[in-house]
């Protein structure tokens, strides 16, 4: 079969194994090419497949030399149908790892789900004794709480009252202006249920409870807070609810880890595209723009160079960590730049689907989006047939 990118409403449908396996192999050259750091020995990621769980679980293993666990629950290939980009990255990373002659297991399964997580113990108990650290990025729509059986859905929505903002198709670089009606007040609590700190605390206490958390332990998840133009749809949205639930989380976390001397924190991450920031509406648009003026000044990131800066500068083994006033790590912080923030709301302003090619990087964003599913990778032959069962 003949792969290409089947995009419907910011949604790639499909994924290419070969260009997902490359651009895996391209973050390993990465950190490498930056140098070994110190990280725990041990590490457990809750989402590891795309993303900032990828490119954590990547540094830790090809910068720092740890053996990891990963959990993600992904999708595989049929006969007719290509994997989640997830699937690929998984089988990509384990076989890497193998190759280099570390440890690395993989569990597929709904990370929220008791099972899971005892699975994971299982074999944590099994092949380490203990876990030192606990890396937690999720990113879902759907959580099906273990103790209630009851599925919370989450929604990105404004609260309170419609939000009105210009926003891009990033595939036809047209702006368009969008209205996003305000949640119900019933969304707004299974929002939290979801992509807030309630399931990150339950994997936390049940490890502790069965003794396998390291003296020392750490964890840490991640956050975004971004600039006032996004705020509506995000930070004071429902899902800003949940990242603040989340954060809120940490404090109790570390609270709870006293007897293992541990620490949890939660990470503000730098805005990227993800396969779940780029359905956000305004988001894609802001992204583009700040793309743009963080590359012309030499200090764009993408998520495998938050991931080594977060671990090789903020979260060393037995060093102190810096966080700002409420405690968060902050390696967002080159984004909120004044002088970054200040030309991204000047270009705001004055784009238009006219003359969005000429102000922004919208082929930049374009671009990392079809690199999330295996898509527009260099050296990667694309009207090559792929053997689906291969995989």
């Amino acid at each position: 079969m003949i792969l290409e990118p089947k995009i419907m409403r910011g949604v790639c449908l499909t994924s290419h194994p070969e260009g997902c396996e490359k651009e895996v192999l391209n973050q390993i050259d990465y950190v490498k090419s930056q140098g070994s750091i110190d990280m725990p020995r041990r590490v457990l990621v809750v989402g590891c497949s795309t993303g900032f769980g990828l490119a954590s679980r990547i540094t830790a293993t090809f910068a720092g030399g740890s053996e990891t666990i990963g959990v993600s629950f992904e999708k595989g290939p049929s006969d007719k149908r290509s994997a989640s980009p997830g699937w690929y990255n998984n089988r990509a990373f384990d076989k890497a790892a193998a190759k280099a002659g570390i440890k690395s297991h993989t569990l597929d399964g709904d990370a929220f789900s008791d099972g899971i997580k005892d699975e994971a113990a299982a074999w944590i108990g099994e092949n380490w004794g203990q876990v030192d650290m606990i890396i937690y990025s999720l990113a879902s729509p759907v959580r099906r709480d273990p103790e209630s059986g009851v599925t919370y859905r989450s929604v990105l929505k404004p609260i309170g009252k419609p939000y009105t903002a210009q926003s891009v198709d990033f595939m036809t670089a047209a702006i368009s202006d969008v209205t996003i009606e305000p949640a119900a007040e019933e969304e707004i609590a299974p929002t939290v249920k979801v992509m807030g700190g309630e399931d990150w605390a339950r994997w936390i206490s049940q490890f502790k409870a069965a003794g396998l958390l390291a003296e020392g332990f750490r964890t840490v998840s991640y956050s975004y807070i971004g600039p006032a133009v996004t705020y509506p749809v995000y930070r004071e949205g429902t899902i800003g609810k949940a990242k603040e639930d989340l954060e809120n989380s940490a404090a109790s976390l570390t609270s709870m880890l006293k007897d293992v001397s541990g620490q949890a924190f939660v990470s503000v991450n730098k805005a990227l595209v993800t396969r779940a920031s780029s359905v956000i509406p305004v988001v894609p648009l802001y992204m583009a723009l700040l793309f743009r003026v963080m590359k012309e000044k030499g200090i764009h990131e993408g998520c495998i160079e938050q991931m080594y800066r977060l671990f090789s500068d903020r979260l060393k083994p037995g060093a102190g960590v810096l966080v700002d006033d409420k405690g968060r790590i902050r390696v967002d912080d080159w984004e909120m730049r004044e002088d970054v923030q200040s030309e991204v709301s000047e270009l705001w302003d004055q784009v238009t689907t006219e003359n969005i090619s000429e102000l922004s990087d919208i082929k930049g964003f374009r671009e990392d989006f079809l690199k999330l599913h295996g898509f527009n990778v260099e050296g990667i032959d694309y009207d090559k047939e792929v053997d689906l069962t291969a995989y």
